[in-house]
């Protein structure tokens, strides 16, 4: 058993690593600057556009749409250039986001990037499944966040996105999301229908209910 515990640790350190590199590579192409007028325009565009969807200043009160506020704005350009460049094929990103994202300029996208990213974060609420989360399931989602699942192999969530779930410089924020975006994002990555290769690899061995009970945990921090 601490056997197969180090090596989930090895494993967390690999993505780690993995995904430090794909960062360091990404920001060999810096964002374009973004200007004050740039900024009011993104607002603008984020309140007359952007929230009808996930709502105002990126508070969503939609499970099917993220919450934006205090997301990291590197992520958020990141998945806006995909969604423009039609990389992102999950389907809510073919049927929403591809159509959305066409028109906007680079200059465009960041700004909405650095707008969302300096919007105060909220706590989500409870997801629409099937009853409403217990103590329970958020105790489990928080094992499994924290400690993994060594008997499946799967390393623990908070050793690439922070023990607060607050992401950092190269992994994105998940504390407060919506339960439902989560769980559906991350049966996503289990089934490949969104790739991404270090996080298709987390996910593939997740059981259904590690993916939701992680999902409930997350949504009750903020």
């Amino acid at each position: 058993m601490k056997a197969k515990g180090v090596t989930v640790l090895a494993m967390a350190a690999s993505v780690a690593i993995s995904f430090l590199s794909a960062a360091a590579a990404a920001q060999e192409a810096a964002p374009p600057e973004v200007t004050a007028a740039d900024l009011a325009d993104a607002e603008i565009t984020a309140i007359t556009r952007c929230a009808f969807c996930h709502g105002p200043q990126g508070h969503s009160n939609s499970p099917i749409y993220p919450s934006l506020a205090g997301q990291k704005a590197w992520y958020i350009l990141e998945q806006l250039q995909a969604f423009k460049a039609q990389t992102r094929g999950d389907p809510y990103a073919r049927g929403f986001m591809w159509g959305m994202s066409a028109q906007l300029t680079d200059t465009q996208m960041a700004a909405l990037a650095a707008y969302f990213s300096k919007q105060t974060p909220m706590a989500g609420p409870q997801a629409p499944f099937s009853g409403s989360r217990t103590a329970a399931e958020v105790a489990k989602g928080k094992s499994v966040y924290n400690d993994g699942v060594p008997a499946d192999g799967v390393a623990p969530c908070s050793a690439c996105h922070q023990a607060d779930a607050r992401g950092s410089d190269q992994f994105p924020r998940l504390a407060g999301q919506h339960a439902a975006y989560l769980w559906k994002q991350l049966r996503a990555f289990h089934y490949a229908s969104r790739e991404q290769v270090v996080m298709n690899g987390i996910a593939a061995p997740l059981k259904d209910s590690d993916m939701k009970a992680a999902a409930f945990f997350l949504e009750s921090i903020y």
